[in-house]
């Protein structure tokens, strides 16, 4: 199953990709339910290592047609978060991808200074692209899966990995659930009013640049300029009241463009929030559960 089936019809040409037979062989070892994919990449970069999208499959042992999801990382890539999302989803009778994104773990090589998020905004608008078609390659994959209830499929993030779902599920219409953990829209506003942005906008501006080109240039990847096209899917954003990262404008920027679908807000910022870890989990595994039934 590639991408040419009826499903490029309806997306932006940024995120369209060539149809193309995707892999159906394992690498890796089997532990319980989880199971290493590594699958190449629709887009090629110059580093070779990024070529490759290594995933991690949860498969839940509930029998029958299960809902499955997509799973997105943070911005500093701790991967054992997500692992533990994915478990929970099995857990909770819906199979998990976990897709490390571009750049990250062994997609990037020992010396290389590319990042998917990076000071050049040209540079990190490729990255959520690319980011963008491997989610959305990685959604065709799980389509085709006997254990999966195509009708169901989704996609989960947290913080840059929660932007990134919120595109991709703008960008591919086999997603039909989202749930978007410390995320939020207008991403160039976010990024230039950051404090740990001050040296980027002061080389920026000694560029004779503006905050408007910045603006610009992100608006390609940032998730309210397509959210038109998510409108009607379920989407469940949880997000944190005191957020130093996403501010509350961000969030609400995101949620107001979706269509202002269902938002929980925990007490806390973006980081002192993990101490609703547990009832975040319980929250994602149950929204998608409910897919299933």
């Amino acid at each position: 199953l590639g991408l040419g089936d009826g499903h490029g019809r309806g997306v932006v040409r940024r995120h369209r990709a060539r149809p193309r037979q995707l892999p159906d062989h394992v690498h890796g070892r089997r532990i319980q339910s989880w199971v290493e994919r590594p699958r190449p990449t629709p887009v090629k970069t110059a580093e070779e290592a990024n070529n490759t999208v290594h995933c991690e499959y949860f498969r839940s042992l509930r029998g029958g047609k299960r809902p499955a999801v997509i799973v997105l990382h943070i911005l500093g890539g701790d991967f054992p978060l997500s692992r533990l999302f994915c478990n929970t989803l099995a857990q909770h009778g819906v199979h998990a991808l976990f897709l490390k994104m571009p750049y990250y773990g062994p997609r990037r090589e020992a010396n290389s200074r590319r990042r998917m998020v990076s000071n050049d905004p040209q540079e990190t608008v490729a990255g959520m692209t690319q980011a963008v078609l491997d989610v959305r390659f990685g959604a065709a994959w799980l389509g085709a899966r006997p254990e999966v209830d195509r009708e169901q499929l989704g996609v989960f993030g947290i913080s840059l990995g929660g932007i990134t779902a919120a595109l991709a599920v703008t960008a591919e219409p086999r997603l039909k659930n989202a749930c978007l953990l410390l995320a939020g829209g207008s991403i160039a506003q976010a990024g230039w009013d950051s404090k740990e942005a001050r040296l980027l906008r002061e080389q920026w501006i000694a560029q004779g640049k503006t905050r408007e080109d910045f603006v610009e240039i992100l608006s390609v990847v940032d998730p309210v300029t397509y959210a038109a096209a998510a409108r009607g899917k379920r989407i469940l954003m949880l997000n944190a009241t005191d957020d130093e990262v996403i501010p509350k404008a961000c969030t609400e920027a995101l949620w107001t463009s979706f269509g202002q679908p269902e938002i929980k807000w925990y007490s806390g910022g973006h980081f002192s929030v993990a101490w609703h870890l547990l009832g975040a989990l319980w929250r994602v595994g149950r929204f998608f559960g409910e897919a299933g039934t």
